[in-house]
């Protein structure tokens, strides 16, 4: 009965309904990212957070496998487009279509990156995309996207 996920046995994990549908599923180190459309969260595991009276957090053990959910500070989530993500060490990439933005996921949290002299460009074009596929080119160091057109199929890519 492994393959069994009963809600009434508390083995589930609820999440803001604000934060939209689950689109992708990253495992980082002992975390897991879960990248819905407007929300980015991270998802411990086999540890919870305890929140002390001054706001400082602890990490505890625990026999839960999915502990406290936590949302990365920021308002970007990876829209309706999974296979924007990209993942290269312990940096990821993602397109945010709904915001027009390119976010890089790292250590210190959400950075969207396309704002770096590009924020006007993925603004107007993001929102009007087609389907958008993220790649990471190890030798360049870049996140490089892909855009599908629909109608066309004809790749254009952007880095």
């Amino acid at each position: 009965n492994l393959n069994q996920f009963i809600q009434a046995e508390k083995i589930t994990k609820d999440l803001m309904p604000s934060y939209g549908s689950i689109q992708k599923l990253y495992a980082r180190d002992k975390d897991l990212i879960t990248l819905c459309e407007d929300k980015v969260i991270r998802i411990y595991v086999d540890k919870d957070i305890l929140y002390n009276a001054d706001g400082n957090t602890q990490l505890l053990a625990t026999n839960r496998v999915l502990g406290t959910a936590e949302p990365f500070r920021g308002n970007f989530g990876i829209s309706k487009n999974p296979e924007s993500f990209a993942a290269e060490s312990f940096r990821a990439y993602f397109t945010d279509k709904q915001r027009g933005a390119v976010i890089r996921l790292s250590m210190d949290g959400l950075t969207p990156i396309s704002d770096a002299g590009m924020h006007d460009y993925f603004r107007d074009n993001l929102k009007t995309a087609g389907k958008l596929i993220g790649t990471y080119d190890d030798n360049k160091e870049d996140y490089v996207i892909l855009e599908i057109d629909g109608e066309e199929n004809e790749p254009t890519s952007t880095r």
